[in-house]
């Protein structure tokens, strides 16, 4: 995880965006088997951890998720555990051992306001730009159908931002997916870098790293002065 998320107060600004790729970029979601069972998976740790996850894709390698949660501190123990759910179910059916995954999952704060949707729009875009499918909406494990088609998962949380596209939801299935089909390079050096926070000036300067980890400037009471 990038020490930009390890800690934060930011008022509802922040969301995240989460990745993790298997080991060696070994195929791990072999078939509709796995694939849904990573969906039960993400379903349980929602009600568990109180996640809203506004936009997600299951890759055959690697996974995305742009989410948010009600009690941040919680983010690593949410994450691994996913991770480490299905672990233990792909070890079981394929009989295997050992690391599953590449690593640690890696976290990219995302400033809510002007960022999500973009965010998002790079994780919808992930299966065409993979060249699995030519239509987002195409792909059955990811939220481009919900936003595109209005299919509900039982996983997406509206994202705040695709209400900005319209009065009625039919205007805003359109709008969105003429976004999706926007999506260009610009997009995609922006959020394959993991390392760099994405919001503005004010929202990057209230990250604050310190000892490895990430602190917030953030309202209360002033420190006392240590008496001579």
């Amino acid at each position: 995880m990038s020490p930009y998320a390890r800690k934060y107060q930011l008022f509802d600004s922040l969301t995240y965006h989460i990745y993790n790729r298997s080991n060696s970029k070994k195929v791990i979601f072999y078939d509709e088997q796995d694939y849904e069972h990573f969906c039960i998976i993400l379903k349980k740790y929602i009600a568990m951890f109180s996640l809203r996850i506004y936009h997600w894709v299951i890759m055959p390698t690697h996974y995305h998720l742009l989410l948010e949660l009600v009690d941040p501190e919680k983010l690593s123990r949410a994450i691994a555990g996913i991770s480490l759910a299905y672990t233990k179910y792909f070890h079981k059916r394929y009989k295997g051992c050992g690391y599953l995954w590449q690593g640690r999952f890696q976290s990219k704060p995302v400033q809510k306001e002007n960022y999500m949707l973009s965010c998002g729009r790079y994780i919808d875009y992930n299966p065409v730009k993979d060249k699995i499918v030519t239509v987002a909406s195409d792909y059955t494990y990811g939220s481009a159908r919900f936003y595109c088609l209005g299919i509900d998962d039982g996983i997406t949380t509206t994202d705040p931002m695709y209400e900005d596209l319209g009065t009625e939801k039919a205007q805003r299935q359109e709008a969105y997916t003429h976004f999706l089909q926007k999506y260009n390079d610009v997009d995609n050096t922006r959020w394959e870098d993991m390392k760099t926070p994405q919001g503005d000036e004010m929202f990057i300067q209230r990250l604050i790293k310190g000892n490895g980890r990430i602190i917030s400037l953030r309202r209360g009471r002033p420190k006392t002065k240590q008496k001579n």
